[in-house]
């Protein structure tokens, strides 16, 4: 599944977050690197510490939790504290598999400190408008071949952790984001989409056809299909 999720902040959270972020001070981007794209990883990063970066993890993460489409095709367990990053002309993310497991950080949250997180699914949430940088394009592989990714300022793209995925070389201006992962209810990427193909249908038909028959029937099935598959 690749997702685009449009609109995720409203353009006044959008104009708020570039503001903040225009004005911190960033860090190397390797800190979170695994081994093997820590070679090809040349970015900059927000410490997880810095106290903007806890403050617009929260807005993201509120964010996220308003968001119908998101919940619905992610299914999230757990999420992890929206991390926040800047490519400058010049730097770029080759290709790479993220991580399979995460450990959030003490201070990120005191009831989930160093748990690990299975990353079912990535995020990236653009900040930057297209307009202001040049390149820097998401480069994702699916079952399709490569698509690449470069969303209006405030939406997001969803895609499976495991795929092979890099940001290409920014040319020009500067590409602010917010990436993380998500741990899903429902580990197996097959049957989240399912669900997530009949949640989408059951709306349809709610729109459409508002009181028909069938709908207690279909939403039996999808919360049926939802106890079988689900982990918690």
């Amino acid at each position: 599944m690749l997702l685009h999720v449009p609109r995720l902040l409203s353009p006044e959270e959008v104009c708020a977050m570039h503001a903040r972020l225009t004005a911190v001070t960033w860090g190397d981007g390797r800190i979170t690197a695994g081994h093997q794209s820590v070679r090809v990883k040349h970015n900059l990063q927000l410490p997880e510490s810095d106290p903007v970066a806890r403050e617009l993890s929260y807005i993201v993460r509120a964010a996220l939790g308003r968001s119908s489409l998101f919940i619905a095709a992610a299914l999230p367990l757990r999420i992890f504290p929206p991390l926040f990053n800047c490519y400058r002309s010049g730097d770029s993310f080759g290709d790479h598999v993220d991580n399979a497991l995460r450990h959030d950080r003490p201070a990120t949250g005191a009831d989930e400190a160093g748990r690990p997180l299975r990353t079912d699914l990535s995020a990236t949430l653009f900040v930057s408008s297209p307009e202001d940088y040049a390149g820097g394009e998401l480069s994702i592989e699916d079952n399709f071949g490569r698509r690449r990714v470069k969303f209006a300022a405030g939406d997001m793209v969803l895609y499976p952790a495991s795929s092979v995925h890099r940001v290409e070389p920014v040319t020009r201006g500067r590409r602010l984001a917010s990436f993380f992962w998500i741990q899903s209810l429902v580990r197996d990427a097959g049957q989240r989409q399912t669900l997530f193909d009949l949640d989408t249908a059951i709306q349809q038909l709610e729109r459409d056809h508002a009181g028909h028959p069938a709908l207690v029937s279909l939403v039996g099935i999808y919360h049926n299909l939802l106890r079988r598959w689900v982990e918690t």
